[in-house]
């Protein structure tokens, strides 16, 4: 019908939805398809071609063309630097992150990341930043030796998703990844850490569960000089449970009721930790 009309709109959206509902029965190859007919549409306007190159980007990952998705990523993502669009950035950024982490570039995929949870953020689009953002935070941690965080980011994300029947996995080649990371990360927990982690994210809020994601991908500050003293480390467990207990608007001394030290003690490491580079990474 939007062809017979000529409404080009209509027929990309049209293209997009049975892209969607190809990926999603399985029929990868159609999918594919439908997308490289969208991106030959001439005349489409450019914001929107962007926004539904999403379909192509995922149906190449599922299909182990991450090349070809890298590149169809990588072009979307310089057209939306170059117009100043901010719709669909967050959403390319996050997928160029899980590119790079499938290639290996864990410090690319982290700053990738980080850069659309930021965007993200601002942009009020907290759709991306649950369903996107937390998984792909989550992987991250799984990938670069951190189990407990990246269980304490899928508690979180399934508060959000098990309610509409979800898992944050986007496709079923994502919850086959999901599946053999979360099963090592428990494994080199164990039950009781496993279940530390999980009650931690169930308990965050989505504000909370972003600033901690802002700060799991918050690149790493420069080695201290031997004079500098300890203040310029990562963030300690410790630490960055004060910092969640801030987030949530506890006061300094309920914090130091329910950590059972003293209120000059919060106020020395908050201190501490206001003067580091990581500090940065709560949002605005």
């Amino acid at each position: 019908m939007a062809r017979d009309l000529g409404y080009l709109v209509g027929e990309a959206t049209a293209l997009q939805v049975l892209g969607i509902a190809a990926f999603f029965s399985g029929d990868t190859d159609g999918a594919i398809e439908l997308a490289r007919q969208q991106q030959r549409l001439a005349g489409l306007p450019g914001w929107i071609a962007r926004g539904h190159s999403h379909g192509l980007i995922m149906a190449l990952i599922e299909a182990g063309d991450l090349a070809g998705a890298a590149s169809a990523c990588a072009a979307a993502l310089g057209g939306c630097r170059d117009s100043g669009e901010l719709l669909s950035l967050p959403s390319l950024l996050m997928l160029m992150a899980d590119l790079d982490l499938q290639a290996g570039r864990v410090r690319d995929a982290a700053a990738h990341l980080r850069e659309g949870l930021q965007a993200a953020i601002r942009a009020g689009d907290w759709f991306d930043v649950a369903g996107n953002g937390l998984w792909y935070c989550a992987m991250l941690c799984a990938a670069t030796g951190r189990p407990a965080d990246a269980v304490t980011m899928w508690a979180a994300l399934d508060v959000r998703t098990r309610p509409q029947g979800g898992s944050g996995a986007g496709s079923p080649g994502d919850a086959r990844r999901r599946e053999e990371a979360q099963g090592t990360a428990r494994q080199a927990l164990g039950p009781d850490r496993v279940r530390a982690a999980e009650e931690r994210g169930a308990a965050m809020s989505l504000d909370t569960a972003a600033e901690y994601a802002l700060m799991l991908t918050a690149p790493a500050p420069p080695e201290p000089a031997a004079a500098a003293g300890p203040g310029l480390g990562r963030l300690s467990p410790r630490e960055r449970e004060l910092v969640i207990l801030v987030a949530q608007d506890r006061t300094n001394a309920q914090i130091a009721a329910q950590l059972s030290v003293s209120v000059r003690t919060v106020s020395s490491h908050l201190d501490r930790i206001r003067t580091r580079p990581a500090a940065a990474a709560a949002p605005t």
